[in-house]
């Protein structure tokens, strides 16, 4: 909430740099734009924090993320204290209904939701759907119950309790985990369904990708569901998980990238979870950051706008793709970043195209 209501203050503070008073209107129109602000998912936090960075390297224009995940994120571009929003979960027709003017989505790389756990001296850990449901519905409860032995032979997993560990926040990691669990589980579909948040009904909170990382890190037996880039970067271990063809699939950046080989529609708006190609990673998705189509609201300047959308363009470009893949992200295929161009393409200010 600190994090939350700091992002505010900092957008108030920059918009009113930015843009004046209604005294001064005409001058704010004409302004050099220094800061562009932003806020939401946690799950592309390290992408996003070195892509920022090095575009405020490239342009001398300082690009503010905070990671508050994807329902802050929704949340501040509602309120228009952003000059963007970042979530890993799209939104559907009802929350497009709730904002007060028309959101573009636009996709900016591919990660991978894991199940990351804590086991002395084990690191490989085979996860079958079965097994992936009965823990995360408290079903499972000790570490050498029969059904993870069973899909685990030759690991001798400890008679320790299982310590689930789940976010706290409003979350596109969990929307994400919360959507294939609905299509790997009819009986979590009916229950616990997907959402950005869930109703558990075991287990533990943690806000952000950082605190359940931290929190499997820091304690023995426990597992729960982070972005692949927290796993990697701290060396957590994590379970290969069984996708659609059966396959015991390990996440990395070609099983990553298998999971978006499929028809991409025009809006982007797609789940890439459970995928049909028997080399993908079955937790995989998009993460895309969103503005407003017409960019003239709240004596927002034409320069702003102008320079939230370079920002956007660039994020989609060869350089921060290649960013992406370096710390751990699958860049974009070639038909989302067409798509994507496509739709960068439609924001306006007054109505006039701001990319030509």
């Amino acid at each position: 909430m600190k994090n939350f209501l700091a992002i505010i203050l900092l957008a108030v503070i920059i918009t009113s740099c930015n843009n004046g008073n209604s005294d001064n209107k005409s001058e704010a129109k004409d302004s050099k734009v220094s800061s562009i602000t932003a806020a939401g998912a946690t799950f592309p936090l390290p992408f996003y924090n070195i892509a920022f960075e090095n575009y405020t390297k490239k342009t001398d224009i300082l690009v503010t993320y905070g990671g508050i995940g994807s329902g802050g994120g929704i949340r501040s571009l509602k309120d228009k204290v952003v000059d963007f929003g970042a979530t890993d979960a799209f939104l559907d027709a009802k929350q497009e209904a709730e904002m007060p003017a028309q959101i573009l989505h636009i996709p900016t790389c591919i990660g991978a939701v894991v199940i990351a756990f804590n086991l002395t001296g084990i690191t490989d850990l085979k996860l079958s759907n079965e097994n992936l449901s009965d823990i995360f519905m408290g079903k499972i409860t000790k570490w050498n119950d029969a059904k993870l032995v069973a899909s685990n032979p030759g690991t001798k997993l400890p008679n320790v309790n299982i310590t689930l560990v789940h976010r706290s926040d409003g979350s596109g990691t969990t929307y994400i985990f919360s959507d294939y669990m609905s299509k790997i589980s009819k009986v979590w579909e009916s229950t616990l369904g997907r959402g950005k948040s869930i109703n558990w009904t075991v287990g533990m909170g943690a806000k952000g990708n950082p605190g359940v990382a931290g929190t499997i890190q820091q304690t023995v037996g426990t597992i729960g569901y982070i972005g692949s880039e927290f796993a990697f970067a701290q060396k957590i271990s994590y379970a290969k998980i069984q996708n659609s063809a059966g396959n015991f699939i390990e996440p990395n950046l070609a099983s990553i990238s298998a999971a978006a080989q499929g028809d991409i529609p025009a809006d982007t708006k797609v789940m890439l979870t459970n995928s049909s190609d028997a080399k993908a990673y079955p937790i995989s998705g998009f993460t895309w950051l969103i503005l407003y189509k017409e960019q003239n609201y709240n004596g927002r300047s034409k320069a702003q706008a102008e320079e939230t959308v370079k920002v956007l363009s660039w994020m989609i470009e060869k350089d921060a793709q290649t960013l992406a893949e370096e710390v751990n992200y699958a860049k974009l295929p070639a038909m989302a970043v067409t798509k994507a161009k496509e739709i960068l393409k439609t924001v306006v200010y007054d109505g006039t195209p701001l990319i030509k």
